[in-house]
């Protein structure tokens, strides 16, 4: 009884890998002017201007690049791009993006502290570059194609993300994520036609299948996979990864590179985009 039952668990666990894929995700408008390989300007490009700043943000703009940044709320409800909920790391200010109205955040230097030389110098400050809007990137950068981070989770930024996206009439030129899965999937259901990258629960359930063959078993919504290299001592992103992914019409968008050895080798394996703080040596690499 034992061998028979060992035999017919083999013959279930094998007849799952010949299932075919239970979805096929249909390429996005967001995707379908894209190029060949997506240069993706972290932060909007921060190792070539303070980060998540319209300077950024135009200079990546410029030299080509899809432009990454993250998205939180002011007091007063204006969408602020911004990376940390609070105002301390590249400024002159102290405290939480979102106990800030519009006007007390447009008085911090958001140059204060980058200093792309490393030397103390901090060629950036006192030059009048302040924390922006999301709507004062998007009128800076005509034309262009975002990946936006929702990171404030309370209250929430859903609804005027949409409208956002809506009023400016670029909902196919953005995607959405974010690492709070609650908070994807609220934007998801007030904003179905804008694409969106799998949350970190989805892609622990993608990688986690993918890695023994069976990633073909897994509904996915999403139009993107954007994923570490390596993750806890895993490697994510292999030829076998890419593929499976590829197979399902899924995009892979790989961060943070900012090394060109590993952008060559992500060329290689046929990845969809490469997001990196220094898109300059991208594009020149490309």
């Amino acid at each position: 009884m034992p061998m028979k039952i060992a035999l017919l668990l083999a013959l279930i666990i094998g007849g799952l890998y010949l299932v075919p894929p239970v979805n096929h995700v249909s390429e996005h408008a967001y995707y379908q002017n894209k190029s060949a390989i997506d240069v993706i300007a972290h932060r909007a490009g921060h190792g070539l201007k303070p980060d998540n700043t319209v300077d950024a943000a135009a200079l990546s703009h410029k030299l080509g690049a899809v432009i990454e940044m993250d998205l939180h709320s002011s007091k007063d409800g204006h969408l602020i791009v911004r990376h940390d909920d609070t105002v301390n790391a590249t400024t002159n200010g102290l405290g939480p993006v979102k106990e800030k109205t519009l006007e007390e955040l447009k008085l911090l230097d958001a140059g204060y502290m980058f200093d792309p030389n490393k030397d103390q110098s901090y060629p950036y400050r006192e030059v009048g570059i302040t924390i922006p809007t999301f709507q004062e990137i998007i009128d800076a950068t005509p034309d262009a194609r975002y990946v936006i981070e929702i990171k404030q989770e309370r209250p929430s930024i859903a609804r005027n993300l949409c409208k956002t996206l809506q009023d400016n009439n670029i909902e196919q030129k953005a995607i959405i994520g974010s690492f709070n899965h609650e908070a994807l999937e609220e934007f998801r259901a007030i904003c179905p036609q804008v694409a969106t990258s799998m949350s970190p629960d989805e892609v622990k359930l993608f990688v986690g299948l993918q890695k023994v063959g069976l990633s073909h078993l897994l509904p996915v919504t999403a139009q993107a996979l954007q994923v570490p290299l390596v993750h806890s001592d895993l490697e994510i992103v292999t030829p076998s990864f890419v593929k499976d992914a590829q197979d399902r019409g899924l995009k892979v968008e790989v961060w943070t590179i900012n090394e060109i050895s590993e952008m060559v080798s992500l060329i290689d394996d046929g990845v969809d985009g490469i997001i990196t703080d220094y898109p300059d040596r991208l594009k020149k690499l490309l």
